[in-house]
């Protein structure tokens, strides 16, 4: 089995779609109601669809995979993007960065290496 796509609410699919293209996602996808990316690595694809009573935010994170983050949030820095916090490492081995979406969503920018799917307390033989 494979992650083929995570779909989030934009109240604006215009203004959604050029932060997410900002990112680097490249845009396959584009009607009025829903756009689809692909991400810049791999073969995963994220998606949104409109929903103009979306309240934002909630407790769902989206976690994009970089593998020289300080330099990536630099990049969209310079680029405008406004950061909620910038780069720090985590006790969970990870180096994250938060922002968020023109609708309210939170995007978690990461490197974690080998960590992401092997860390010291990974359980053995499931």
């Amino acid at each position: 089995m494979r992650l083929n796509q995570v779909t989030v609410s934009a109240k604006n699919i215009p203004e959604s779609i050029a932060f997410y293209r900002l990112l680097g996602l490249r845009l396959i996808v584009e009607s009025p109601h829903y756009a689809r990316f692909e991400c810049p690595d791999g073969e995963s694809t994220f998606s949104l669809h409109l929903d103009p009573a979306f309240a934002g935010g909630g407790g769902t994170v989206v976690y994009f995979e970089h593998d020289v983050l300080d330099v990536l949030v630099q990049q969209l820095k310079a680029r405008g993007l406004q950061f909620d916090s910038d780069p720090q490492d985590q006790s969970w081995l990870w180096r994250e960065a938060y922002l968020s979406d023109p609708s309210g969503n939170r995007i978690c920018l990461f490197q974690a290496g080998a960590a992401r799917r092997y860390p010291p307390w990974r359980v053995v033989g499931d």
